[in-house]
């Protein structure tokens, strides 16, 4: 049962991800004539940008750009490792968390969808390993008081 609702939540979590990462317009997204190669390879910048003019650029400017991309890889390493057990391990759901990000990285920059940010690698990355680490705690939990394994 909660490996079914699992894949439910994996589903519907990847929908919402492709939906908010290529499609929504409330985040950036502009029309096909006015999008252009756009890419960041050096680390920190835009993470420092957002944080010295957020008072200019705002708080949700703020948020999605640094928290959202956080927020929005948490449940990839939450419910990764309850749908497949192989992949019960950190450094495997952290790094397949960096590939996914690397991937929709470079879907964005050919799509001109959106920017390269290797920023977003950087904080996507950080999400993947933050759920993972709130999985590990649950199943700990879990496993000490009810004896189970999922």
């Amino acid at each position: 049962m909660i490996r079914w609702t699992g894949i439910l939540l994996f589903i519907l979590y990847v929908m919402l991800l492709v939906y908010f990462l290529f499609f929504s317009e409330a985040y950036g997204r502009v029309a096909q004539a006015e999008r252009a190669y756009s890419y960041n390879l050096i680390p920190f910048v835009e993470i420092r940008r957002f944080w010295k003019y957020r008072e200019q650029l705002g708080l949700f400017a703020l948020f999605t750009n640094i928290f959202g991309n956080v927020l929005g890889f948490i449940p990839y390493g939450f419910i990764l490792p309850v749908v497949f057990n192989g992949l019960r391990n950190g450094f495997l759901i952290t790094m397949s968390g960096l590939g996914l990000s690397l991937c929709i990285e470079t879907i964005q920059l050919g799509t001109r969808v959106g920017c390269f940010d290797v920023d977003d690698l950087i904080l996507n990355t950080l999400g993947a390993f933050l759920g993972y680490l709130a999985f590990a705690i649950c199943n700990y939990l879990r496993r000490k008081y009810y004896g189970k394994k999922i």
